[in-house]
């Protein structure tokens, strides 16, 4: 399987997330606000800005809901989704 195709399964497995640099891409691609995120995932819009920053990770309840939502951006945007490894 080649590395973009490995990278959109990763966003299938529940809790995992991808690479800060593609959590933003896949946000973008959709065309969402950080504030519309975090409205979303019920955070404040610094804890996305953070997140997509890659200096902190989303606790569990945020990670699964963030996790949940990138899965369904990459689904619509999945050459957002290409360019970077995935985090565990």
């Amino acid at each position: 399987m080649s590395d973009p195709l490995r990278r959109i399964d990763a966003l299938v497995d529940e809790g995992t997330l991808p690479a800060p640099q593609v959590r933003q891409q896949l946000r973008l691609a959709a065309g969402l606000t950080q504030a519309e995120v975090a409205d979303a995932i019920g955070v404040q819009r610094v804890a996305v800005a953070r997140w997509e920053a890659g200096l902190t990770q989303p606790h569990r309840g945020n990670r699964l809901k963030y996790a949940h939502l990138l899965r369904r951006l990459a689904a619509k945007h999945p050459d957002a989704a290409e360019g970077a490894p995935n985090e565990e």
